[in-house]
C-alpha cells in the first residue's frame, strides 16, 4: 500500500546532523506510527514520503523552512524570576510551557542572572537541516476515530 493522506504509517527513523551526529533514532525501539497528511511530522519529511511503499528506504534532508523553522530572535526573551513562581529553583535547561500568540510553546532557560531568567522558545532544532533515514515498516487506512482524534491509537500510537 502507498502512503498518502490519512493512512497510518509505521516507520522506523534516525534523524542526524550536518555533521552526521544521531539526534534521535527510533532503532532498537517501536517504530514511530504517525498519520499522513495531520502535520505529525515536520512537513518536508511528510512529502517525501508521500507515495512511497512499505518496505521502501527513503534518506532525506529537510530544510529548516520545511523543518522547525528559522532560528527567530523573538522567541528569546528575560523574565523576571517572580513570572516563574512555583517551579522551585529555575536552572539553565529547565523547560516551561507557555501560552502565546502563536498557542502553546515550549521555553527552554538558557540562562539565570540575578532576578533574571533568559528564556528560549525556539525549537532545540530551529535553523537546522535535518538528515532522516527512515524505513518504511507498514502502511495502513487509519480508523474513523483515529482520524478524528488527529492521531494513531493503540500499537505505535504515542503522544508527543
Amino acid at each position: 500500500m502507498e502512503i498518502s493522506a490519512d493512512k497510518v504509517v509505521l516507520i522506523h527513523y534516525t534523524l542526524k546532523d550536518d555533521a552526521g551526529g544521531v539526534i534521535d533514532s527510533s532503532a532498537g525501539g517501536e517504530p514511530l506510527a504517525y498519520i499522513q497528511g495531520h502535520g505529525n511530522l515536520v512537513s518536508g519529511l511528510e512529502k517525501a514520503l508521500e507515495g512511497k511503499q512499505d518496505g521502501s528506504s527513503i534518506a532525506v534532508s529537510v530544510q529548516p523552512a520545511e523543518g522547525y523553522g528559522e532560528f527567530d530572535q523573538a522567541l528569546i526573551q528575560r523574565v523576571p524570576k517572580r513570572s516563574l513562581q512555583g517551579s522551585g529553583e529555575i536552572k539553565k535547561g529547565m523547560q516551561f510551557q507557555a501560552q502565546t500568540a502563536d498557542g502553546m510553546r515550549l521555553f527552554t532557560v538558557t540562562g539565570v542572572m540575578g532576578d533574571m531568567v533568559t528564556l528560549d522558545g525556539n525549537h532545540p532544532l530551529a535553523a537546522k537541516t535535518l538528515h532522516f533515514d527512515v524505513q518504511v515498516v507498514s502502511v495502513r487506512d487509519a480508523t474513523a476515530e483515529e482520524l478524528e482524534h488527529g492521531h494513531v491509537h493503540g500499537a505505535g500510537g504515542h503522544h508527543h
